[in-house]
């Protein structure tokens, strides 16, 4: 018992011990920082900063008012070195824009474990947030964005996330920059009911593990969400919708599950490639380009329970052999030709996707003209009845007739601007 009540002891000590200082517009704030004490909490009152701040403690540094941090266009505008700091209310601006040093508006360095930004504005820095090899960082409801009059190859990345574990990134709103989140071997990390846009890529991911995405919404960028080389992942209920190219690109994953997801009005919805032991069920596939571009070997997965609806394409696939989704329950697929003579809700005949209709509207892509004629669809039952016609495809034996998600329509027209 003499442990725990010494503990107890500890915590009560250093919390008499912790002060409140109020920093005012003029003062010093790099100085009020320095004279501080580890656990204080530095008040900043509404105002412009201006310089290269180094935050070398425990410490909270909370704005009042929203106050400016500005550096000067040089450097970073606050680095962190130190375990357990809180910054929080901030406005934090104007970093260098140095690639090679890796300005940043924030600079979260190797071992600040448990930092916390939150309810902050990073405006104008190369890179919104640097955190390397720092575990346990939160980094919830900021707004970032970044030289936006850049072109993208010069522009830094939202957050850049590297080495870490533990990381909890929720609610943010990031636009503007290279790579909204961009993600490298971190492992055991939440990403949650972000909002990721107008960049090249919402996700930038790979090589990390045990991760949660959840509740995010990607548009407007060239790729959603884009999981590379990464493995025992949790995809659900996020939004991607109106990206040039992909909605989520799943490349080289296994052990997975990826389900109750909407991807709308993208290029291409999923890009699935070296894709294994995956489970892809009950997701909203509506309105793409391609519903699915299927490359690589991308086999062994369960597909099941999906809404693909309106897709000019929907699937794109060639490999040596007949793909089965939907062995156990089947998915829907808006373009079946198919009949339920029985009324149990699943179609008669197989669906192919892959047929010589949809390789020849690969090749000449005006006959998508005319898909409805009734020549097209003679042109399908005959490549039904004479299989020496046929190519390998993804084969669904059991087409639900209705699609699960009853809102689809509302996902339609939702397309990247201009195309």
């Amino acid at each position: 018992m003499r442990k725990p009540l010494f503990l107890l002891l500890a915590v009560l000590l250093s919390s008499v011990q912790a002060a409140t200082l109020r920093v005012k517009p003029g003062a010093s704030l790099q100085q009020a920082i320095m004279a501080a004490k580890p656990g204080d909490v530095l008040e900043i009152e509404r105002g412009l900063y201006k310089g290269n701040f180094l935050v070398n403690k425990p410490l909270t540094l909370r704005g009042i008012g929203r106050p400016t941090l500005s550096g000067g266009q040089q450097g970073d505008t606050l680095r962190v070195t130190a375990t357990d700091v809180t910054i929080e209310g901030l406005i934090v601006s104007d970093s260098g824009d140095s690639l090679t040093d890796q300005n940043a508006g924030i600079y979260i360095y190797p071992g600040a474990h448990r930092a916390v930004v939150r309810h902050c504005d990073l405006t104008y820095n190369l890179f919104g947030l640097w955190i390397e090899k720092a575990n346990d960082v939160v980094i919830e409801a900021n707004l970032i964005t970044g030289k936006r009059d850049y072109n993208s190859s010069q522009r830094g990345n939202g957050v850049q996330l590297y080495n870490t574990t533990g990381a909890r990134i929720i609610g943010n709103n990031i636009g503007f920059v290279r790579d909204a989140l961009y993600v490298d071997v971190s492992h055991h990390a939440i990403f949650k009911g972000n909002k990721l846009h107008h960049s090249r890529y919402g996700t930038h991911y790979m090589n990390s593990y045990y991760n949660l995405w959840e509740d995010n919404e990607s548009y407007y960028n060239r790729g959603g969400l884009a999981l590379m080389e990464v493995r025992d992942q949790v995809v659900r209920n996020n939004r991607a919708w109106g990206n040039s190219d992909h909605g989520i690109m799943l490349r080289t994953m296994q052990d997975s599950v990826v389900e109750n997801n909407v991807i709308a009005g993208n290029n291409r919805g999923f890009f699935i490639y070296d894709v294994e032991y995956v489970t892809i069920k009950n997701n909203l596939v509506v309105d793409n380009h391609v519903g699915v571009h299927l490359a690589a070997g991308s086999t062994r997965n369960v597909v099941e329970g999906n809404d693909f609806i309106a897709n000019r394409e929907q699937v794109r696939y060639v490999g040596a052999r007949d793909e089965v989704w939907g062995a156990q329950s089947g998915n829907h697929w808006s373009n079946y030709l198919g009949w339920d003579r029985d009324g149990n809700g699943i179609g008669d005949v197989r669906y192919e996707a892959n047929d010589m209709v949809d390789r020849l509207t690969w090749r000449y892509p005006s006959i998508k003209l005319l898909l409805a004629s009734p020549a097209v669809q003679a042109l399908r039952l005959v490549a039904q009845q004479f299989p020496v016609l046929r190519v390998p495809s993804v084969v669904d034996p059991k087409p639900r007739m209705q699609p699960n998600n009853k809102q689809w329509s509302e996902w339609r027209d939702k397309h990247y601007p201009g195309q």
